[in-house]
C-alpha cells in the first residue's frame, strides 16, 4: 500500500467494562483488512478506557468501517469516537519513540492528590511526558481499616532531562514534606532483570542494632549506642566504632545470643518481601557490619542464600571483645557484593543493595538500584532512590510487580 493510499484513525472507546468489547471490535477491523499500529486500555472502576489506532485504504473503505464501528459500539452498549491521524504526525510521533524512557514509582500508605500534583509538576517542568500509569497495588476499602496500608502507582515517562540534579533535589524535597517516597529508575533492560538483592541486617532487615541489645545485657548500652548513632551517621569511621564497641562487650556470656536471636524483631514486609524473591528466582544475600550468629539465624528463617557479617571471638563461654577475620565495612560490603555477582553471573547492574547506615552507601552506590530503606539523612541524599513510607516488600513495587504477582504465590 503506497503512502497516499494510506488512511490512520485513532478510535477511542468508553463506557463500561465487559467481556467481547475488544474481540467484537478488532472483529468489524479485521473485515477490512486493518493493520493495528498502537493499542492501549485501561480500565478504573469497571469503566473502560480503550484506543485502537489503525490503518485501512483510504477512499472507500473508511466510511463503511466507521459505520461498522458504531453499530457494533451500539450493540455493546457503548461510546465510539474516531480521529483521523495525517501521515506527518503520525511518523513525530513514532520518532518520539526514540526519546529517553524512564520509569518513576510514587509509594505511600495512601496516594493523594496533592502528592500526585507535586509529582507531575515536577515532571512537566522537566520536560517529561507520562506514557502510561498502572497502580501496582490492590484495590483498597473506604471503609474497613487496613493493618497495613500500602499505594503504589508506576508512571512510564519519556523525554528529554531539562535538569536531572534538580528534578532529583525536587523530589527528595517534596518526599520529606508530603511522606511519599519517589524512585526515579532508567527503564532499561538492566532494570527489567535483577537477579541479585542485598541486604544490611540491623534496622534494615531487622528494626533494632543488634549490638546494642547486646551492650544493654553487658551494662553498657549508652556508650554503645552513642558509637553506634556516630557511626551511621557517618559520623566517624566504622571500623574504629566497631572496635570501641566490640571492646566494651567482652565478658558477655555466651549463653544470651541465642535468646536475642530468638527474639529478633524482623522488619514489617520482610517475609512477603523474601517469599517473593525466592519464588520468581531472585539471589539474596545479608552484607551486614552486625554479627554471623545472627545473620546465619535470619538466613534460616528468611532463606536467603548468603551470609557475610562480623564473627564474634568467644573464649570459655564469654565473649573476649574481640572478633575474627576481617571487620566487615562499607567497603567489604561492596566487595562481597561484587563477588556473590561475580559467582552467580549476574551483571552488577541487575543487583540492588538495601540498607539505612552509612556504610552501607559503597554498596547502594555500586549495585545497580541502590535503596536507602528508613535510612539516616546523610544516606538518603546519597542513594539512588528510598523507601520511608512502607515496609521492606516495598522494594517489589520497584521491581514492577503487582499485588496479584506477590499474593498468588503468598497464598
Amino acid at each position: 500500500m503506497a503512502v497516499e493510499d494510506k488512511e490512520i484513525i485513532l478510535l477511542k472507546v468508553s463506557g463500561q467494562d465487559k467481556p467481547g468489547v475488544t474481540a467484537g471490535l478488532t472483529s468489524i477491523l479485521a473485515t477490512y483488512d486493518a493493520i493495528i499500529l498502537d493499542i492501549g486500555q485501561a480500565d478504573i472502576h469497571d469503566t473502560l478506557s480503550l484506543g485502537i489506532l489503525f490503518e485501512i485504504q483510504a477512499g472507500s473503505s473508511s466510511a463503511p468501517v466507521l459505520k461498522d464501528l458504531l453499530f457494533k459500539a451500539y450493540e455493546l452498549g457503548i461510546k465510539v469516537n474516531f480521529s483521523p491521524i495525517t501521515i506527518p504526525d503520525y511518523e513525530i510521533w513514532v520518532k518520539g519513540q526514540r526519546k529517553q524512557r524512564y520509569i518513576i514509582n510514587i509509594l505511600g500508605e495512601t496516594l493523594t492528590a496533592v502528592q500526585l500534583a507535586a509529582v507531575t509538576k515536577i515532571m512537566s517542568n522537566q520536560n517529561l511526558n507520562i506514557d502510561s500509569i498502572i497502580r501496582l497495588t490492590g484495590r483498597t476499602s473506604v471503609v474497613e481499616k487496613e493493618e497495613y496500608p500500602r499505594s503504589c502507582v508506576q508512571l512510564s515517562v519519556t523525554g528529554d532531562i531539562v535538569d536531572k540534579t534538580s528534578m532529583t533535589a525536587s523530589f527528595m524535597e517534596i518526599s520529606g514534606k508530603l511522606d511519599v517516597d519517589i524512585s526515579f529508575q532508567e527503564d532499561n533492560m538492566y532494570r527489567r532483570n535483577r537477579r541479585l538483592v542485598c541486604f544490611d541486617m540491623d534496622s534494615t532487615l531487622i528494626q533494632t542494632e543488634v549490638i546494642d541489645e547486646l551492650a544493654d545485657l553487658a551494662g553498657v548500652g549508652e556508650q554503645v549506642r552513642a558509637i553506634t548513632e556516630s557511626a551511621m551517621n557517618g559520623e566517624i569511621d566504622f571500623s574504629e566504632s566497631f572496635k570501641k564497641r566490640m571492646a566494651l562487650l567482652e565478658g558477655l556470656s555466651e549463653d544470651v545470643l541465642h535468646n536475642v536471636a530468638i527474639n529478633l524483631p524482623i522488619t514489617k514486609g520482610a517475609h512477603r518481601l523474601m517469599k517473593a524473591l525466592k519464588y520468581y528466582g531472585y539471589k539474596t544475600a545479608i552484607l551486614s557490619g552486625g554479627f554471623t550468629y545472627f545473620g546465619n539465624y535470619l538466613q534460616k528463617e528468611l532463606g536467603i542464600d548468603y551470609v557475610y557479617a562480623n564473627q564474634l571471638e568467644i573464649k570459655d563461654g564469654k565473649l573476649t571483645g574481640n572478633y575474627l577475620g576481617e571487620i566487615v565495612d562499607g567497603a567489604k560490603k561492596a566487595e562481597y557484593l561484587k563477588a556473590i555477582a561475580e559467582k552467580e553471573g549476574i551483571h552488577i547492574n541487575q543487583t540492588i543493595a538495601v540498607g539505612d547506615g552509612a556504610n552501607d552507601l559503597p554498596m547502594l552506590n555500586l549495585a545497580g538500584l541502590g535503596i536507602a530503606f528508613h535510612a539516616k539523612p546523610k544516606v538518603k541524599e546519597n542513594a539512588a532512590t528510598s523507601i520511608s513510607s512502607l515496609g521492606l516488600d516495598g522494594v517489589l513495587y520497584l521491581l514492577g510487580y503487582h499485588d496479584r504477582h506477590i499474593d498468588m504465590m503468598q497464598e
